[in-house]
């Protein structure tokens, strides 16, 4: 599921914020947003 969201967010279809949701929600690990959002 990682890959699909960082694809996604690098996309544009997701921001920061929507991929946060992901880690709320327990999906991918606040170190796998880092990952995903690094040039934010």
């Amino acid at each position: 599921m990682f890959e699909k969201i960082k694809k996604f967010y690098d996309l544009g279809l997701y921001t920061a914020e929507q991929v946060h949701k992901f880690v709320e929600k327990g999906i991918v690990t606040e170190e796998q947003y880092k990952e995903i959002c690094k040039n934010d």
